[in-house]
């Protein structure tokens, strides 16, 4: 049965992308610093064209990127999505002079985008944030932190969320589209349990005028929440991609591993929970391609919808994994091994874009509405 009805021009590109980022993308991967953009992989995601795919194709399409490219390397997938995230609010908001500026050397791979929205006390309840953009000669001065910024410090610019209307809570904020080389801007590395390139930004009174602005003054929570409705459920197919990536790596392993007089497989207790691995794999990209067809679509619901995607899927490659590691025994500990990787790459989506906690408040809140 199949999880979901793709075209076989689509499914034939599925294949084509694990491939690619086997072959091509992975030895790239493996040779970048932890902690640190690796501008030779986002590079080359330039040069095979999938960065211009993050911008005008939709969510169905992102998401069968992301799912793709995980099942066979998360660094380039995460590279990708980064991409994405930081630079979709100029595809989507920017001026005609910023999207001039920025777009065609984000997807050519040469500049690097970053998303900055969390802060020390402001995670998952962005319209809690604090940066502040202080009125300046026509312009604002931001003063204040950002926290967990994929990409930074070594981004060349960030979509970044600022105070522009103390005490409004989310009317308050406004999108800027913020060069990494203005003065005041500085940032340090964050070393975190799956090494991907973050870190905090300190804002020293940088400067940022009218020509800096995505969207319009004060409607900045909107930009964040349209960006994460369209990237959550693409964070469930990276999700799935790896649960995937572990399925078939069990299914081998307990198709010939012996124990006991025979292989794994005919063990019950390790039959029973092969299936259940395979069956919430299967729901989770269920969920994950409906939301992102409706997202596409333009349907009602897309915020419940991507909520329920993101929660799932991540929840249940989380589970996925572990079981993966637990029927593979001491020698997915090892460092190196496939499961070892995806044990560290798997726990963070569970928090990033909105923590579990977080989703499920969403999809109350759009229940009760």
């Amino acid at each position: 049965m199949p999880g979901f009805a793709l075209a076989p021009d689509q499914l034939e590109w599925c294949g084509e992308l694990r491939v690619l980022a086997g072959a091509r993308l992975r030895p790239l991967a493996d040779k970048g610093e932890p902690g640190r953009v690796n501008r030779p992989l986002v590079e080359a995601l330039g040069e095979h064209g999938l960065l211009a795919r993050l911008f005008g194709s939709g969510a169905l399409d992102l998401c069968l990127l992301r799912e793709s490219l995980a099942y066979a390397c998360t660094g380039a997938e995460t590279a990708l999505a980064l991409q994405g995230l930081g630079a979709h609010p100029v595809a989507a908001y920017g001026t005609p002079a910023q999207r001039e500026r920025w777009l065609p050397e984000v997807t050519a791979g040469r500049a690097v985008a970053a998303f900055a929205l969390s802060e020390p006390d402001a995670g998952s309840d962005a319209a809690a944030l604090r940066l502040d953009a202080g009125q300046d000669k026509g312009g604002w001065r931001l003063t204040g932190e950002k926290c967990w910024i994929s990409n930074a410090p070594g981004a060349d610019f960030y979509t970044v969320f600022a105070r522009t209307t103390p005490d409004a809570g989310a009317r308050g904020v406004t999108a800027f589209l913020v060069p990494a080389d203005r003065p005041g801007l500085s940032g340090t590395p964050l070393d975190l349990l799956a090494p991907h390139a973050i870190g905090s930004l300190a804002f020293d009174g940088v400067p940022v005028g009218p020509d800096d602005v995505l969207g319009e003054r004060d409607r900045g929570f909107r930009v964040a929440m349209n960006t994460l409705n369209l990237f959550r459920p693409s964070v469930g197919a990276f999700a799935v991609g790896m649960a995937q990536a572990a399925l078939d790596a069990t299914l081998a392993h307990t198709a010939h591993r012996t124990a006991f007089g025979g292989p794994l497989k005919d063990l019950q207790t390790v039959a029973h929970r092969v299936a259940d691995m395979a069956t919430r794999t299967e729901a989770a990209r269920l969920l994950v391609y409906a939301a992102a067809e409706a997202y596409d679509r333009g349907d009602a619901g897309i915020a419940r919808g991507s909520a329920m995607a993101k929660l799932f899927a991540t929840e249940a490659a989380q589970y996925v994994v572990d079981a993966a590691v637990q029927l593979h025994g001491a020698r997915a500990l090892q460092r190196g091994h496939l499961l070892e990787h995806l044990y560290r790459e798997v726990r963070a989506p569970r928090i990033y874009e909105g923590a579990s906690e977080v989703q499920r408040t969403i999809i109350a809140k759009e229940l009760y509405r």
